[in-house]
């Protein structure tokens, strides 16, 4: 361990010297550019905000190189961004792109790099200034089966930087957007509005309708260049509906009474607050817009909304299904949802937007191909009212009006940082008063099943609320590095999480987390108690193995520590040895060898209880190094425990327990089974003694009472 730890503090120096903030001239090493960029024989940086690069060849410039993430936000899965280096000509023609740094887990293990690396070939030749202009058919987006989300991220945020990149240098003639300082400016006008009935809702534009046919579907397919997109035709008679789409803008005051009805229309003005925006989709047919990826991955991801350079996709948090559409003359629509612009969109309800719906055809077993269709948008004017004085967003933005992205983020995670704090509440009172409570057993008991039951489903498989020893490592590297909390407190209920994991460490250790908050965890807890009333036998490991194996976890954690020094991403892909990733965050959904790897551990787990925690968790082992600070000791013991009685070590549930008797707080998950046998006077040999004496004396006055009465 010691010379481990000495090539940890040889590698720190030079990784904190070479840290970097992701600006441009970090990533344009990673590319050769008389290759990047044909006919290029230099490359000089242009001191401007965002940072470009300029090119030059035969003594004129060719063009510019970039990040598409200095332009525009390119979160993907992961919540981290994908960085992409793009080079354009003057002419305003896309010549190349390279992949240059990203955190997506489907990409990282699930997806060969090279399928989304081929994905930039279609970029080559792709002229923004067309684009710009609403050449939308120059562009043929190519999704890979399974990153679809991340596909879409990378695509969008390519060609929203190279349309901003374009406008701010006049590539291809673009120009700048012109920011009117005088001019009407316009919003919703305000008021109860009218009721109005299906027909004239369609009539006016107040709902826009998109229908595609069997037929229609099959023919598109029919010019795609997969051979097995045409030779899987949709069956049955070519004017059925493949499917029937209608959009609205729902917060218009005429257009939400008529089709939500009163009642949902006074709920959505409830939920949300003034100037957020709500959409209304419906539809019906063979093609679901909105498909069941949404229920495993949280994001609908056959549809987005585009308003000029700016994309907005939802979440299933966004989402309110329905149950009809409430105008008179309606159709019976078998799909009719409710969505909510997200707090943080760049959306503008009286100028144009367009729904882009993604028509998918398996082809294979793991493929598909794709079809984009286009429902576009305007608010009929005479819903707008004229405003002369209204402020741009441009204004609104320098003046600092802008909420920081962080507060945003608490905002929009508001209801599930609500139910963590009270989780985290809640348990602090049951560590607190633990004397009072473990005297209660069966009270105890259900509150840790419950509150286990919490932990996985609602913390881990819901909110994703798992953290992990890349946690761990980001902090220490921003630490030595540039710190900001801001950037930590971008993630609401990993923030409030490692707040009651560092709380929690003075006064309880580890344990308070990991026995408790970790998802997990709580799946292999759950798991080993379905295994146990199944009579599967469990496996009590001998002491002697048993503590060999324990220090395992730390030794995975200072080669990972060590690692991040040196690399981040080189520590992320090694920190694969956590399977919280594919059982918590991915649910499973990955590749089959991460799959086997995370279900051998848990299999393990029903024959020795907390397999995993016992002897391979490196995020058990960050924890449990600062834990050895803690101020307070809480488990309460006799001199007896370890010499003769043994009980409590038998019992507890990752042998955490000395033979001695005394509790090894590294090992300890806090379960407080132990202090449970504590107080049990059937169970614990001092505390039956006490008992049986008590009985005694008991027994003993009430037989010389009874002789003294008999005598008298």
């Amino acid at each position: 361990m010691c010379i481990v730890a000495l090539a940890i503090l040889a590698i720190a120096p030079s990784r904190a010297q070479g840290a970097d903030d992701f600006h441009l001239a970090a990533f344009l090493p990673k590319i050769q550019i008389k290759t990047f960029f044909p006919g290029a024989d230099r490359i000089e940086i242009v001191k401007d905000t965002p940072p470009v690069a300029a090119v030059y060849g035969g003594g004129k410039k060719l063009g510019y190189v970039f990040l598409n993430s200095d332009f525009v936000d390119s979160t993907g899965y992961s919540g981290k961004p994908i960085r992409i280096l793009i080079a354009i000509t003057t002419e305003g023609v896309i010549v190349n792109a390279k992949l240059v740094e990203h955190h997506e887990p489907i990409v990282l293990v699930g997806i060969p790099e090279a399928r989304i690396v081929k994905v930039f070939d279609d970029y080559r030749g792709l002229n923004i200034a067309h684009l710009a202009e609403g050449g939308t058919q120059d562009h043929k987006l190519d999704i890979v089966s399974g990153a679809t989300v991340t596909i879409m991220v990378i695509d969008d945020s390519m060609l929203r930087s190279a349309i901003k990149v374009g406008r701010k240098y006049g590539l291809g003639g673009l120009t700048a957007l012109a920011q009117q300082a005088s001019g009407p400016k316009f919003s919703i006008a305000p008021g109860p509005g009218t009721v109005k009935d299906w027909p004239a809702l369609l009539g006016d534009g107040s709902v826009r309708h998109l229908k595609i046919t069997v037929g229609e579907i099959n023919q598109a397919f029919a010019k795609s260049d997969d051979p097995e997109a045409k030779n899987r035709p949709e069956s049955g008679d070519p004017k059925d509906t493949f499917i029937d789409f209608y959009a609205a803008l729902a917060t218009v005051p005429t257009i939400g009474r008529s089709l939500l009805g009163e009642g949902e229309y006074k709920n959505l003005k409830n939920h949300i607050p003034e100037g957020r925006q709500a959409i209304l989709l419906a539809g019906t047919g063979r093609f679901s817009f909105k498909g069941s990826g949404y229920v495993r991955g949280g994001i609908f991801d056959r549809f987005h909304i585009i308003q000029g350079e700016n994309s907005v996709r939802f979440r299933d948090r966004h989402h309110k299904r329905l149950s009809r559409i409430a105008a008179k003359g309606a159709p019976k629509l078998k799909e009719v949802d409710l969505f909510y612009i997200p707090k943080n969109a760049k959306f503008d309800p009286t100028q144009p937007w367009r729904i882009e719906l993604l028509v998918n055809r398996p082809t294979g077993p793991t493929k598909k191909a794709f079809l984009t269709y286009t429902l576009g948008y305007q608010t009929p004017k005479v819903y707008l009212r004229a405003e002369a004085s209204a402020k741009s967003a441009y204004e609104e933005s320098a003046s600092g009006g802008k909420t920081p992205l962080w507060r945003k983020l608490w905002h929009e995670k508001f209801y599930e940082v609500v139910a963590l704090s009270v989780a985290v509440g809640l348990l602090t009172i049951i560590f607190f008063f633990q004397d009072w409570v473990v005297q209660r057993p069966r009270l105890i008991k259900r509150t840790r099943l419950a509150f286990l039951i919490f932990t996985l489903f609602g913390l881990g498989w819901y909110a994703n609320g798992q953290i992990s020893v890349v946690n761990v490592m980001t902090f220490f590297n921003a630490l030595i590095t540039k710190f900001s909390w801001t950037y930590f407190l971008r993630e609401p209920l990993i923030f409030i999480l490692w707040f009651s994991v560092v709380v929690s460490l003075i006064f309880w250790g580890r344990g308070a987390f990991c026995g408790w908050l970790c998802p997990f965890g709580a799946l292999q807890e759950i798991l080993s108690k379905i295994a146990k009333a199944f009579k599967v036998p469990q496996i009590q490991v001998p002491w002697a193995i048993h503590e060999r194996l324990w220090p395992l976890k730390y030794l995975i954690f200072l080669v990972l520590f060590g690692l991040s020094l040196y690399s981040t991403g080189l520590a992320e892909r090694w920190a694969e040895v956590e399977p919280f990733k594919t059982a918590i965050v991915l649910k499973f959904a990955r590749e089959w060898p991460f799959v086997i790897f995370a279900l051998t551990v848990l299999s393990a787990g029903l024959f020795i209880e907390r397999f995993y925690c016992r002897y391979l968790c490196p995020l058990g082992a960050a924890l449990a190094i600062p834990g050895r600070l803690r101020m307070f000791e809480w488990l309460r013991r006799y001199k007896e425990c370890g010499s003769p009685c043994h009980r409590c070590a038998q019992e507890c549930m990752v042998q955490a327990i000395h033979p001695d008797g005394h509790i090894n707080p590294n090992e300890c998950l806090y379960c407080l089974h132990c202090q449970i046998l504590y107080h049990d006077d059937q169970k614990c040999p001092v505390v039956v003694q006490r008992r049986q004496r008590r009985e005694r004396r008991a027994a003993l006055s009430a037989e010389t009472k009874n002789v003294e009465g008999k005598a008298t």
